[in-house]
């Protein structure tokens, strides 16, 4: 009886072991394309910088992988608490020593002396309001002097995770590895950084307008009937795209690169277009917009009747969680609808 007892504890505790959550592969697939694959950084933070892993707390990991950045690119996690716990102790491997204790005590300082402060040394990289630094293009709007983008201060997400005493240790030390440098050093004292902290702390009660979610879209998908046949709504769209100010760039079958050349559907195509203007500031602004860029719209011909269609960029806004981008997108919807309509009119 005790020898089958034991081995059912060994089955069970082997179903544990295997049940455990893996946190570098959860990072892998969840953080990497922003943070890298070794925390080294890229459009997001570099979590393995010595500075930063020795200034922040494993509760402000937590919180900033649950909440994530409003308007900011970083999403909200939908990963279980013990999922999260096992990305936080992934990211702590790259540092040997345990994570440090951060007060949770509030810091009362001067605010409004803390915006001045916080003007003459904070605002050009964080923002005058702490929006944070602008765009997300690697290698459009990051200047080149800046491994990082300035993060958001003034952002729900953040200042729900960052503590008063995480916020002065980092103005304290300072982030070797980025141009953040000491406080101190720069010959401010710690009433100063007490005043920055708590104009910082301010922020709370109304963040900044862009970290605001973009609105939910009606439609992930434009689209319009056509009284038109096929091969003339077309050519509609290509001159409604040339009087939006585009430039046509190609019309193809949809199905071709699909199926086998002299295969393709006759009845789908889809006609390619472009500002690049657009193009380049969307880029400079966040890289994953070249997902569906150039602009396109899909011709289709079923039963008879035509159709045209395009992704609605308003919803591609909220999957994409940059603030920056909202207007872009409303702007490109716009832009879609107008084209569709005047095609088929």
């Amino acid at each position: 009886m005790a020898l089958r007892y034991v081995t059912l504890m060994v089955f069970a505790l082997a179903g544990a072991a295997q049940a455990a959550p893996d946190g570098a592969a959860l990072f892998a697939r969840n953080c990497a394309v922003c943070h890298g694959e070794n925390g080294a950084g890229g459009i997001g933070v570099p979590l393995a910088l010595p500075s930063f892993q020795a200034a922040v707390g494993d509760d402000y990991l937590h919180k900033t992988i649950r909440l994530g950045r409003p308007g900011r690119v970083m999403p909200p996690s939908n990963l279980s608490d013990a999922e999260i716990d096992a990305v936080v102790r992934f990211i702590r491997s790259w540092r040997k020593q345990p994570a440090p204790r951060i007060s949770a005590m509030p810091i009362k300082g001067d605010a409004a002396r803390g915006k001045q402060l916080f003007a003459t040394h904070c605002a050009a990289c964080h923002g005058a309001s702490g929006e944070g630094g602008r765009g997300t293009g690697v290698t459009f709007s990051r200047p080149r002097d800046l491994p990082i983008m300035p993060p958001a201060l003034n952002n729900s997400g953040f200042l729900a995770s960052a503590s008063d005493g995480m916020i002065r240790q980092t103005l304290i030390r300072g982030r070797a590895g980025t141009p953040m440098v000491s406080f101190l050093k720069k010959g401010l004292k710690e009433k100063d950084i007490d005043d920055i902290v708590s104009f910082v702390r301010s922020f709370e009660p109304a963040p900044h307008p862009e970290a605001a979610a973009a609105p939910e879209a009606e439609k992930a998908v434009l689209e319009m009937d056509s009284p038109y046949d096929l091969a003339a709504t077309i050519e509609n769209v290509k001159r409604a795209a040339t009087s939006q100010n585009f430039i046509f760039i190609r019309e193809q079958a949809l199905t071709s690169g699909l199926a086998p050349e002299g295969e393709e559907d006759p009845r789908q195509h889809i006609v390619y277009f472009c500002n690049f203007t657009m193009l380049n500031t969307a880029l400079a602004t966040d890289p994953r917009v070249g997902l569906f860029l150039p602009c396109r719209i899909t011709v289709v011909e079923h039963d008879g009747k035509v159709k045209i269609m395009a992704i609605n960029p308003k919803r591609l806004g909220k999957i994409f969680n940059n603030a920056e981008l909202n207007a872009m997108c409303d702007e490109m919807t716009r832009r879609y609808l107008a084209i569709m309509e005047e095609a088929t009119l």
